[in-house]
């Protein structure tokens, strides 16, 4: 039965890229290849300053992440905690199963260094920070952008909707983070007393509290590092709506930063809905032409920004997956060695 599950939901998965890759080329030969490439040619050198900004992409949520270890982490290296970070991100491209995994990975290659329980602790304070303000960055988003473009009514109406669902999901984790409710865990325990999840959610239950526990009171114990992680997460998403601004421009399109913050606002939306899809192939780029045809500017420019991004992404998902077999390789060699040789050679890996 597990097996037959197991191979159901890789067959769903496996249906879902390949639906995606064919969405992708059908709106790529919608466009014309020809279109697509004048526009990429027209990014130019731009596509290689595009990939070194997402250095700083990774830079900025090693940097966030590590100062959520609330351990001692002199063991834990720059160039590792860079490695770790890559190989998580590597995994996350691929949706929702991608983050869960991704976050296995990040704890899995931390090895001795820093406690289990810290390592899924960091990775609940990092993920629900990060999350907290990417809503709000996605509702100043919407609500800049239905001040900007013409949206049609029912759009307006939807967006605001959407606006308002977030606005009240951003308050609502900023106060239970405040006054330490516990909503994750209740809502676990209701979603426990359906009879098909009982034996999934109770597995996890002490988990999920554990994370929950730690998150919530991580502001309380750590207020400089709380607020020091949260301005990183803004700075983050200050170079993805510069990321924005800088492919449009490279590409001749006249945008004001306050456009570009709009667009990003919208894309966060996209990720959303296509969360659930493997890579968010397709849907992406998709919605990438839909966003821009709103804002004046033509779907084959549209759809050249999410391929240049999704080229940035690219490459450092394929650089973290070179990370963790470096490292995954490292950590056999340690297993390798005698016993009594063991602990010099951890450290030389280590450093």
């Amino acid at each position: 039965m597990l097996r037959l599950r197991f191979l159901t939901r890789v067959c769903l998965r496996v249906s879902g890229a390949l639906l995606g890759l064919g969405l992708l080329a059908y709106l790529v030969l919608r466009a014309g290849p020809g279109a697509v490439w004048r526009q990429v040619h027209e990014v130019g050198w731009g596509l290689a300053l595009i990939i070194l900004l997402g250095g700083l992409f990774q830079l900025l949520r090693a940097c966030a992440w590590r100062k959520t270890l609330m351990c001692d982490i002199r063991g834990l290296s720059w160039s590792r905690s860079l490695g770790i970070q890559l190989a998580s991100d590597a995994c996350g491209q691929l949706g929702i199963a991608g983050k869960v995994l991704g976050d296995a990975i990040r704890i899995s290659l931390l090895g001795s260094t820093v406690p289990l329980a810290n390592g899924i602790s960091a990775c609940a304070i990092d993920g629900g920070l990060h999350t907290l303000t990417a809503a709000l960055v996605t509702v100043l988003g919407i609500i800049t952008a239905l001040l900007l473009a013409p949206f049609p009514g029912k759009w307006r109406v939807d967006g605001l909707l959407l606006a308002a669902v977030l606005s009240a999901l951003v308050v609502l984790g900023a106060v239970a983070v405040a006054k330490r409710w516990r909503l994750i865990g209740r809502g676990a325990r209701a979603i426990g007393r359906l009879h098909r999840l009982r034996d999934w959610i109770s597995g996890k239950q002490s988990i999920i509290d554990s994370a929950e526990h730690n998150l919530l009171d991580f502001p309380h114990e750590a207020p400089a590092a709380f607020w020091a992680i949260l301005a990183l997460d803004f700075l983050w998403h200050a170079l993805a709506v510069l990321e924005v601004y800088l492919v449009l421009r490279f590409m001749g399109v006249r945008i004001a930063v306050v456009g570009a913050f709009a667009l990003e606002g919208l894309t966060k939306v996209i990720n959303l809905v296509g969360a659930f899809s493997p890579g968010n192939l397709g849907t992406y780029e998709a919605g990438n032409m839909l966003i821009a045809k709103v804002f004046g500017v033509t779907g084959t420019a549209g759809l050249t920004l999410a391929l240049c991004r999704r080229a940035r992404a690219a490459f450092w998902a394929g650089l973290g997956v070179m990370c963790m077999l470096v490292m995954k390789r490292a950590e056999v060699r340690v297993l390798s060695v005698p016993n009594e040789l063991a602990p010099s050679f951890a450290g030389k890996v280590q450093e």
